[in-house]
């Protein structure tokens, strides 16, 4: 009788607590899958007013200078992105409700002057500072904070780039590698479902592209997307040292920040100029799309790279992981042929390659081939993303990513990526 008892009280707790979190999340999925909704159609705005007018790259020095100043008033110049919201998610570190607005709005300048940054890391700021506040102004705990803070970002993520189960899976999987925080399962996906919804309802469609070329499942198409993997894994590599390196490189020069951000505006305008197109300015989205179609310039991905570095290490304010996808499709397209691939499915495998071993979450990146590209040929880009993961050691995006479990042995470990 008393264990009959005790499973019926278990199974009532378990009832409130879903209906629970069935309200918290889907209304997280609501409040913040509107403000991702607003944030894609400003930098919409802003990347269309830039390339209808294309004189508004001489802003880049004074919008570096007036987005360094925003933080500074706001007593957050030394904010360190989305770093700030791992913190939050493992210990659940305070986020100031702040962030969300100078994010929303210094992304969308940054887009508006052309430097080189994408949303979605902009965008896991703004959804897990806004879920974060949330929690504290509703009394919950510690644990419940993280899973709503994971909510915020699952949401916004999903809002942004219609992808709602790698926004999901990479919200339990960033933060610790190694580690899966399997309690946030359903209410990340029910958050990430209801901005995705809320956000087609308003007009925001989900990233899809097609690929062709694809290969059946052979000997030859395996070693040819392994292959390909080691590479988006070394140019991972490359990628995140070169985004850590570059502030390091300005301090050289000055330890203002203000100067800082003029310096890469002037640097970002002459490049411009040097290059003779704005394909690097702004995410680069249309630059995908010609990849996946195809075209690619052989040095558009280490020119991205340049650029990236360059924008943020100077003080504006933007995502890394759209220039990542930028970098592993121009890489894939033109690396592709030369190992036998196509250059469409050779951009896209580098698409999912690179976004693994930049951000060190392999099932979130098979799910990302999965929303973007289909299921055909599902394994080898499953492949790719694992070699590129393993290969790409202990690099990561997020220097407050912890990676507690070894990419090579079975066993325990503590470090953060470098």
């Amino acid at each position: 009788m008393h264990k009959l008892k005790e499973s019926v009280c278990t199974g009532t707790d378990q009832l409130a607590n879903f209906a629970r979190w069935l309200v918290l999340s889907c209304g997280a999925g609501i409040l913040i899958g509107l403000v991702g909704v607003a944030f894609h159609y400003g930098i919409h705005m802003a990347t269309q007013l830039r390339l209808a007018h294309p004189h508004l790259l001489l802003l880049l020095p004074v919008t570096g200078v007036v987005i360094v100043l925003l933080y500074r008033v706001c007593g957050m110049e030394r904010d360190r992105g989305t770093n700030l919201v791992l913190v939050a998610v493992r210990q659940a570190h305070p986020m100031r409700l702040r962030t969300a607005p100078l994010i929303f709005l210094s992304t969308v300048l940054t887009h508006l002057a052309g430097g080189s940054a994408g949303r979605e890391g902009a965008a896991l700021q703004l959804g897990g500072s806004m879920a974060e506040t949330a929690g504290r102004l509703l009394g919950l705990d510690e644990k419940d904070r993280r899973v709503l803070t994971m909510c915020g970002m699952s949401a916004a993520f999903s809002a942004l780039f219609g992808t709602p189960l790698t926004a999901a899976i990479f919200s339990m999987e960033v933060v610790s590698v190694g580690v899966m925080y399997y309690a946030a399962i359903v209410p990340c996906l029910l958050s990430s479902l209801t901005a995705l919804e809320l956000a087609k309802l308003l007009g925001v469609h989900p990233e899809r592209y097609a690929v062709s070329g694809i290969p059946g499942l052979s000997s030859l198409s395996i070693v040819q997307s392994a292959t390909l993997g080691i590479g988006c894994a070394l140019l991972a590599v490359l990628f995140c040292r070169a985004v850590h390196m570059a502030p390091h490189l300005y301090d050289r020069v000055t330890q203002k920040s203000v100067l800082k951000a003029l310096l890469g505006g002037v640097l970002l305008l002459i490049l411009t100029l040097l290059v003779g197109s704005q394909d690097y300015n702004g995410a680069g989205s249309h630059v995908i799309e010609r990849a996946l179609e195809g075209e690619a310039r052989p040095e558009a991905f280490l020119l991205k790279i340049l650029f990236t570095a360059i924008t943020l290490g100077a003080g504006f304010r933007g995502g890394e992981i759209v220039p990542v996808l930028f970098t592993g499709a121009t890489f894939g397209c033109v690396a592709g042929p030369l190992i036998g691939l196509s250059p469409s499915f050779g951009g896209a495998l580098g698409m999912a390659g690179m976004f693994c071993g930049a951000t060190n979450c392999p099932i979130s990146s098979i799910l990302l081939a999965y929303e973007l590209f289909g299921g055909q040929s599902l394994p080898l880009f499953a492949l790719c993303c694992g070699v590129s993961y393993m290969m790409s050691g202990y690099s990561g995006l997020y220097s407050e990513q912890k990676i507690v479990y070894s990419k090579f042995r079975a066993e325990w470990i503590d470090r953060n990526a470098d």
